[in-house]
């Protein structure tokens, strides 16, 4: 009898098939939801793998079938990637807010950063990962020894080589769909125009008051969307400016006397300051391209990273701004004069 209750069966019973796989094969790291089956192996409980297994001998997986389930999935714009590209944006695609379609437009995108120093090197870096088309570089300065305490995008071998080359040698290695154009050169009045018009955003990573209202003045005249970053000590401080919204004269009207407030090399700057600040300017950028989320217009983020608070500063439109407002007084750009110390962000 116990031998007849030791060796009696239990009755089988089959675990439900679980509506995500288990495990998938890191190699080719893409989703289930790509459609890419034929590259992925799934792990389920015995009963359901065998199943699978079974499923998977009748079953043939060509190029076209994967590429029809990708195109009824995901639509028509799936086609236009190719399978590294699908691998590498594969964590953007699978985001409800980004998708394919938003891929594609970051894909498409043309920024322009304005300084490849503190904020212009977490910016730039982090716009190239996530596949922004063209890139844009503009700093007539070269690599100095101090600056490699927050410009992350500039290592020691760099020292005294033009920013603007050494920032595109790191973006080319990061992500060799990304088209960098240099500009090793001062934005000027003269320049500024020529430059900014081939771009669809432009993010002001500069260090002074008069490029920053060069910029601001530039874009608000070309109707060019931007955002202003600008940090100090353990402080720093954004917005987004599109057109018809508060823009840098509505809340700073004009810069203050030259050298009236100290410069970093002055009264010194947290490395990573640059960092905190330059990765928010540079999703503004990403959110600008895919039309998702609350940009930061009409408001100055500003943070204290020794307390670590953030908050924001809301302001209203100013219909008596010289440069956005109902009557405008500025109608040509004007260059202001340049501190005497700059800052080296």
């Amino acid at each position: 009898m116990v031998q007849e209750i030791f060796f009696q069966k239990k009755p089988f019973r089959e675990k439900k098939q679980t509506t995500r796989p288990l495990v998938y094969y890191k190699k080719y790291h893409l989703y289930h939801k790509i459609g890419m089956k034929n590259t992925i192996s799934w792990v389920f409980p015995d009963s359901v793998k065998r199943r699978n297994l079974q499923y998977q001998r009748t079953k043939k997986w060509t190029p076209e079938s994967i590429a029809l389930r990708q195109q009824k999935q995901f639509g028509q714009n799936i086609m236009d990637f190719t399978d590294l590209q699908i691998e590498r944006y594969s964590r953007h695609i699978i985001l409800q807010d980004v998708g394919v379609e938003g891929q594609q437009k970051i894909l498409e995108g043309k920024v322009l950063v304005v300084g490849a120093g503190g904020l212009g090197s977490p910016v730039a870096l982090y716009l190239a990962a996530a596949g922004v088309g063209t890139i844009g570089l503009i700093d007539g300065d070269v690599v100095d020894l101090t600056n490699l305490q927050r410009q992350i995008i500039h290592f020691t071998a760099d020292v005294k080589k033009a920013k603007v080359l050494s920032a595109k040698e790191k973006i080319e290695q990061l992500n060799p769909d990304v088209k960098v154009i240099t500009y090793e050169t001062l934005l000027t009045a003269d320049n500024i125009f020529e430059i900014i018009k081939d771009y669809d955003f432009i993010i002001d990573g500069t260090d002074n008051f008069a490029t920053k209202f060069l910029v601001n003045d530039a874009c608000v005249l070309a109707k060019k969307a931007f955002s202003h970053g600008g940090i100090l000590r353990f402080e720093g401080q954004t917005f987004t400016y599109l057109p018809g919204h508060t823009c840098y004269r509505c809340v700073f009207h004009a810069p203050p006397p030259a050298n009236a407030v100290p410069t970093c090399s002055q009264a010194g700057v947290l490395g990573s300051i640059a960092g905190m600040l330059g990765t928010i300017q540079a999703t503004e950028a990403l959110k600008f391209f895919v039309g998702r989320g609350k940009l930061l217009t009409d408001r100055l983020l500003v943070f204290n990273a020794l307390d670590m608070e953030f908050r924001n500063v809301n302001f209203q439109h100013n219909d008596n701004c010289p440069i956005c407002g109902s009557k405008p007084s500025i109608t040509s750009l004007q260059e202001y004069e340049l501190p005497t110390c700059e800052l080296k962000h």
